[in-house]
């Protein structure tokens, strides 16, 4: 009995001994408070504001759509910002909703928004969309790449991209000429187009630098005659050699032309 009666005062000391030891070794659990650069609770991180949302792609099912025929649209939509968010996403033709998706979660980077099917009514010759996104009640218009514009064609209406050309300057001259220096000039382009007829802005460029432009106006097939506004452009150098571009849904396109238009440094003057 001393014998068993000793062996459990050992063994009741040695448990006393270990537990301490035990608990020494269990790993320390960190706990990383919220702060500026680790979201949480008190710093939910920097907002996602409309400013960070760009429009990539705009596609409609069917295209072409006819009149009276349902039509839906899907947006590929980028997240500039490194935060979800949810928004209502609208799709706008001028001053008119077209269709709206409600409670969509924006992911950072490329999103797919697929929007309801909608009975919306084309009439006119083009109807270019816009979008418009509501933030926790903030709502804006926010960036496309470029223009989405649904033209009629026999076939009904498309979003399919513009056939541009071929496009040939027939003709480019200026009024007074020659000119003087400060003096103010005005333009004109003979435009010939051999593609299908197009909206777009119209541009003189000398070089780099745009010289006269003329902006949201119909090209249409065949030829037709453009005056620019008055400009008062400064010829310096002795090699002013203008070219004529179209800018088509935020696409330049340089119209081509059998000569060069060179204003010569006498007096500068694009006469021969």
């Amino acid at each position: 009995m001393a014998i068993m009666e000793k062996k459990r005062v050992a063994l009741f000391f040695l448990i006393l001994f270990f537990i301490p030891l035990t608990a020494q070794c269990q790993p320390v659990r960190v706990v990383e408070r919220p702060g500026p650069d680790r979201p949480g609770p008190e710093h939910p991180g920097p907002p996602v504001r409309p400013g960070d949302l760009k429009v990539l792609q705009l596609e409609m099912s069917p295209d072409p759509v006819r009149e009276g025929q349902g039509v839906s649209f899907v947006a590929a939509v980028e997240n500039l910002s490194r935060n979800p968010v949810k928004v209502s996403l609208f799709i706008k033709d001028r001053d008119e909703v077209v269709t709206v998706v409600h409670e969509l979660f924006l992911r950072p980077g490329h999103n797919r928004a697929l929007f309801p099917q909608t009975n919306y009514r084309f009439s006119r010759q083009e109807h270019c969309f816009t979008m418009v996104v509501d933030i926790e009640r903030t709502i804006q218009a926010i960036d496309l790449v470029k223009g989405f514009c649904a033209r009629k064609i026999p076939q009904g209406w498309t979003l399919a991209g513009v056939r541009v050309g071929p496009l040939f300057v027939e003709d480019l001259d200026m009024t007074p000429d020659p000119v003087r220096p400060g003096q103010e000039i005005k333009f004109r382009v003979r435009l010939r187009n051999d593609g299908i007829s197009l909206r777009a802005d119209l541009r003189i460029h000398d070089r780099d630098q745009i010289v006269a432009r003329l902006n949201d106006i119909m090209i249409p097939r065949g030829r037709s005659e453009y005056l620019f506004p008055l400009t008062r452009y400064a010829f310096q150098r002795l090699d002013h050699c203008f070219t004529v571009i179209v800018d088509v849904e935020r696409t330049p396109h340089r119209a081509d032309s059998a000569k060069e238009f060179c204003a010569q440094p006498a007096g500068w003057t694009l006469t021969p």
